[in-house]
């Protein structure tokens, strides 16, 4: 099997399955005082350690919870929920993760003000209608650092800027960031940072939400987890392996991200060279090592999937989590990208465990694949 869909979810590296193990064999509730809960702080404390480390943050600031949903509702809801009187306001860009839009647009629906930053051609924001979006009555700005769809890095030290003057909060998704680019909270800009363990090496159903020092936050619901922030037991294998995790991506960042990154280049340009008319999304801009996202014209990008995946090879159309949508991409839609453009895009992203056999063997794979789908199912 070739395997170009990291983005998605990325095998679970071996530091992090002995985390997990250690994570089962430490039963004890962490919020016990005896000897087996004793145990399993120290793991759990161990954990929250390797997150803020890799963060540039302190222990006390990295909230854990289920994973990077949760971690941008705690944001969202709980920036809102304690903002001051007069401030209700939330921006988001027009490319974040569904799972921010979607929450965006069930808060406006409770009346809570939005507005939609557009970006352009590239993917990047348009920062003069950003600096107009934000203002005294803005309580959130939501950015993510780099998009999940086409790898764009977006401008976050511009977006924060503009935030900041504006005396709003700026939450970031950092999903795809952490373990790729050098991400320092204390730099960064941003007053919340949300990551997750299964695009680091890590297991499912484990993230974490990093809260500046002195950040009001309204606590989804009650219990006294997490420092009252986020309550219920801790997942402590998950958290377990998402430490290790994050330990291992960033320890390794420099030379795995320089190897992920010659190999998105090679099948980059493989694929420009071999399929007529393909073009990248994104191209011109600061993007991820790993993530390519390419139009073929003409080429229905569901039957394409269908088609790599008999011989083999795991892509993906856009966002996993949106998979089998009738709808466009709203990323490539807010590019400019029209219908067909976007039905006609696939998204390839590298990983840790990704090799040059795996970019040989999509590119022996891809370009017939693509003709054959054309002269099939012309769009």
């Amino acid at each position: 099997m070739i395997y170009l869909d990291h983005n998605a979810i990325t095998p679970v590296r071996p530091e992090a399955l002995e985390a997990v193990r250690q994570g089962l064999d430490a039963f004890g509730n962490p919020s016990s005082v005896h000897a087996a809960g004793r145990a399993a702080r120290d793991l759990l404390d161990r954990a929250r350690g390797q997150v803020a480390r890799a963060l540039g943050a302190a222990p006390g600031e990295v909230v854990f919870t289920s994973g990077a949903t949760e971690a941008a509702a705690l944001a969202m809801r709980g920036a809102l929920g304690a903002a001051a009187p007069g401030r209700r306001g939330l921006v988001v860009t027009a490319v974040e993760h569904p799972c921010v839009l979607d929450l965006a647009r069930a808060l406006a629906a409770d009346g809570v003000p939005l507005r939609v930053v557009p970006v352009d051609g590239r993917g990047e924001p348009d920062l003069g209608e950003l600096r107009a979006a934000v203002g005294r009555e803005t309580a959130l700005v939501c950015a993510m650092l780099a998009n999940n769809e086409t790898g764009v890095v977006l401008p976050l030290r511009e977006i924060a800027s503009a935030t900041r003057e504006a005396g709003a909060l700026l939450f970031c998704d950092a999903v795809q960031a952490v373990g790729k680019l050098p991400v320092d909270v204390r730099t960064l800009g941003a007053d919340l940072v949300a990551l997750t363990s299964q695009k680091l090496g890590g297991p499912r159903g484990a993230g974490a939400l990093w809260v500046r020092s002195g950040i009001p936050l309204r606590p989804l619901f009650g219990g006294h987890q997490e420092r009252g922030r986020r309550a219920g037991t801790e997942n402590l294998p998950g958290l377990a392996g998402l430490g290790a995790a994050v330990e291992a991506a960033s320890g390794r960042r420099e030379a795995e991200q320089a190897l992920i990154g010659a190999l998105r280049d090679r099948l980059e340009r493989g694929l420009l060279e071999a399929v007529r008319g393909a073009r990248v999304n994104g191209a011109g801009a600061a993007r991820l090592p790993g993530t390519l996202s390419i139009t073929f014209p003409g080429c229905d990008g569901e039957a394409l999937l269908m088609a790599m995946d008999l011989e083999g090879l795991c892509a993906s159309a856009g966002a996993a989590c949106t998979s089998g949508s009738t709808k466009p991409s709203h990323v490539l839609s807010a590019m400019g990208l029209s219908p067909p453009e976007a039905r006609a895009t696939l998204r390839f992203s590298l990983g840790w465990s990704s090799t040059e056999a795996d970019v040989d063997g999509a590119l022996d794979v891809i370009p017939p694949l693509v003709e054959r789908v054309r002269r099939a199912i012309p769009l």
